[in-house]
């Protein structure tokens, strides 16, 4: 054997399994640097976990599989870790911790720990086939144009999914979960923003605000809109459980009672116009498009409160149907992989292919935004880890 773990994939799943899982070591990735994706994360300060993390935090077709690696690696593991190297951290919003510096401290540390264990790291290297024999695991490399073929008793794959194809994204998990007979789940975008017919919101771009999206679940976060679309917080949480050709419901004001605003407005001042009264609930730019979007005229004080709480019913149910999403373009997870049914949750280990193991975001987990993805990748790892260790 010429190494006891090939792991493919230097992102943050690989990296934190490679560090910790024993033995000689050999950690592939087709990228010029390790750990890219960590890199851009979080405005390039990695939201690196989020310290509510629960399986509630998740999506996948088990509910409970993640349930095992998160309770056994939690966010404050993680947060211990980071302290041990000297990066300072804070909280932002929603249990969301980021780096005060830069993510690049979370790929040093991490790549760091890796040479402190002796892997071997393998960059600009593609995977051109994987086999199993009595010899275990051979994998036939392409290293610079320069082929050559290892092997090793364990194979982790932690390659990620298909998000962000600019940055090297492969369905390379997948390929090696059919060829080994494990399922896999259907794959879209998640994390994305909407997009709607061109210049439906043009007029609005830039513009962002508090409000509550909803698709199958609701999200109370920030709205962007865009010239493609809708973006935001708010846009990419809903995205998740969104579905092509549903509507998706928008409350521009998550928490208030706009009807209530209305009518004191309107006893206050009952000739003003009904979107100049609107200017004072919202920006000016969003009354003049909702105003022209739904027809809307006259005086407060030709306004019923029947007509008031219809449009009130607008303002806090806005129905909305994307023409369809950025894809995985933009998207900044794929939802759905390799079918969590075919996997031990204690070792990540597929059950009817000894020795090879599958974690990070090519499993059928995927998080919210907010730092759970870092934290699936840690946990899944450290679960594949401890495995090997045993093993």
């Amino acid at each position: 054997m010429e190494f006891d773990t090939i792991i493919l994939g230097a992102g943050a799943a690989g990296l934190m399994c490679a560090a910790h899982c024993g033995g000689r070591v050999l950690l592939v990735d087709h990228a010029k640097r390790a750990g890219e994706k960590i890199r851009i994360s979080g405005g390039g300060r990695c939201n690196f976990t989020n310290t509510g993390t629960g399986p509630g935090n998740f999506l996948s077709q088990n509910p409970h599989f993640a349930k095992s690696a998160l309770a056994r690696y939690t966010p404050w593991d993680f947060v211990s870790l980071v302290s041990e190297h000297g990066i300072a951290w804070h909280e932002k919003t929603l249990g969301q911790l980021f780096c005060d510096d830069s993510a690049k401290q979370i790929v040093a540390m991490l790549t760091g720990l890796c040479d402190s264990a002796g892997v071997k790291l393998a960059l600009e290297t593609s995977v051109e086939a994987v086999r199993h024999g009595p010899e275990g695991y051979r994998v036939s490399l392409s290293e610079r144009g320069a082929a050559r073929q290892v092997t090793a008793r364990r194979l982790v794959v932690a390659t990620g999914g298909k998000s962000i194809p600019k940055m090297g994204a492969t369905g390379l998990a997948y390929d090696i979960a059919r060829q080994f007979g494990l399922g896999l789940t259907e794959t879209r975008p998640g994390l994305v923003p909407f997009t709607f017919p061109e210049g439906r919101f043009s007029a609005l771009s830039g513009l962002s605000l508090p409000s509550r999206v909803t698709a199958a679940r609701s999200f109370d976060e920030a709205l962007l809109f865009t010239h493609r679309g809708l973006s935001g917080p708010a846009v990419l949480q809903a995205s998740s459980y969104w579905r092509e050709g549903e509507a998706i419901s928008v409350n521009l004001f998550p928490g208030a009672d706009p009807f209530a605003r209305l009518r004191q407005a309107r006893s206050e001042a009952g000739r003003r116009s009904l979107t100049r009264s609107l200017d004072a609930l919202m920006p000016a730019r969003l009354a003049d498009f909702l105003a022209s979007e739904w027809g809307l005229s006259g005086n407060l004080a030709d306004q019923s409160d029947k007509a008031l709480g219809a449009l009130c019913e607008r303002l806090t149910g806005w129905q909305l149907v994307p023409s369809g999403s950025e894809g995985y373009r933009t998207a900044e997870v794929t939802l759905g992989g390799v079918d969590t049914e075919g996997l031990d949750s204690r070792t990540m280990e597929a059950k009817a292919q000894s020795g090879l193991h599958f974690i990070g975001e090519c499993v059928d987990v995927t998080g919210w935004l907010g730092g759970y993805n870092f934290q699936w990748a840690w946990a899944s790892a450290m679960a594949c880890a401890e495995a090997l260790r045993a093993g």
